[in-house]
């Protein structure tokens, strides 16, 4: 799949993209469009993309999390497309041209085993292995957060806030999973650079072939670390500078009460690693240890992004004032939430 979705993905947090308005639904073919009925039956696999389709958000909405009504039709209309638009790597935009194309038995078969991981709960992202987020595609791993459009808010107020496309920007991504910050950051600040940090030495593997694959590898650079710690552990890559200061921080720290995780929606309690979501009895422990570090890797006058929690921003900004940074506000997500955190440094005027 392509990258080009525009400043600002939003994509639904199944990884489902809306067509072009105006455009027919391709799970939606009329009966000119579809293939012979008898090619929608379970024991012969669909022979057109549209039958595809049609089966694929058929068995999805007969299955027993569309029944219980956790999801509706629109969800799976949106799900079947964005399977079969990435199992032929197009985008979804793309299926209505194509409904009344050949589909060869392996694709079919293929389609059809992604939409039964999908009927048991597993997300779009984790079934294709890859995620859209801003402007890239992202691969997505077993040890990294499935990247989602609330995230992007980071994004949009860093730029807001250093709008110099030529600053010669430092920047640290801490908790980097995907890379997906920092990586969304630099595609848009040409002469940035900057380094993503992870507990997790598989999320680090995955955040740098995300960097390869976007041609960002020779300005962000990766490193196992801990940014509990001041020092950041300190990460285990000899180009690491101990004494290095930044002139913005990124983070989605992990901030679910422990106790809430069971009930999330399995998309997340059963795919997304608990490392990633675990904030802690009362989901403010990253934030606590944040309020150590940041002041200790800020340039004098740097500035920080944090990913908040519903109805956490109060009490992080009270814990990042405690520790003397300068809460400069918070920015909204598109459901109007307060998503983010901004801060500067405590030396900056």
């Amino acid at each position: 799949m392509t990258g080009g979705i525009g400043e600002r993905s939003r994509r639904a947090a199944s990884g489902a993209e809306a067509g072009p308005s105006g455009r027919r639904d391709p799970a939606d073919v009329d009966s000119s469009d579809r293939a012979p009925a008898d090619e929608d039956r379970a024991d012969r696999a669909p022979a057109t993309v549209g039958a595809a389709l049609c089966a694929g958000a058929a068995r999805l909405a007969a299955s027993a999390r569309w029944q219980r009504g956790d999801l509706d039709a629109a969800d799976a209309k949106g799900d079947a497309r964005a399977l079969l638009a990435g199992l032929l790597g197009v985008e979804p935009r793309d299926l209505p041209a194509r409904a009344r194309a050949p589909l060869g038995q392996a694709d079919a078969g293929r389609f059809m085993a992604l939409v039964a991981g999908r009927c048991q709960g597993a997300p779009v992202s984790r079934l294709l292995g890859q995620r859209g987020f801003w402007t890239l595609d992202l691969a997505v791993g077993p040890a990294t957060l499935d990247p989602r459009p609330d995230s992007e808010t980071l994004v949009e107020a860093a730029l807001a806030a250093l709008p110099d496309r030529a600053a010669p920007l430092r920047v640290l991504d801490l908790g980097t999973g995907t890379g997906c910050l920092l990586l969304a950051l630099l595609s848009e600040r040409p002469a940035a650079s900057g380094w993503g940090i992870d507990l997790a030495a598989d999320a680090v593997a995955v955040a740098r072939a995300n960097a390869r694959s976007h041609g960002l590898a020779a300005r962000a650079h990766f490193a196992q670390g801990d940014f509990r710690r001041p020092d950041l552990g300190p990460p285990d890559d000899p180009a690491w500078d101990l004494a290095a200061r930044f002139d913005v921080v990124l983070t989605n720290p992990p901030y679910i009460p422990s106790g809430d995780i069971a009930g999330l929606a399995p998309e997340v309690s059963a795919h997304d690693p608990r490392l990633a979501l675990d904030g802690g009895d009362d989901g403010l422990a990253a934030y606590r240890a944040l309020a150590l570090t940041l002041p200790a890797v800020l340039a004098d006058a740097g500035w920080a992004f944090i990913e908040l929690g519903d109805g956490q921003a109060e009490a992080v900004a009270a814990c990042m004032a405690a520790a003397g940074m300068h809460v400069i506000g918070t920015r909204p997500d598109l459901g109007a939430r307060q998503r983010c955190l901004l801060l500067r440094a405590p030396r900056a005027r």
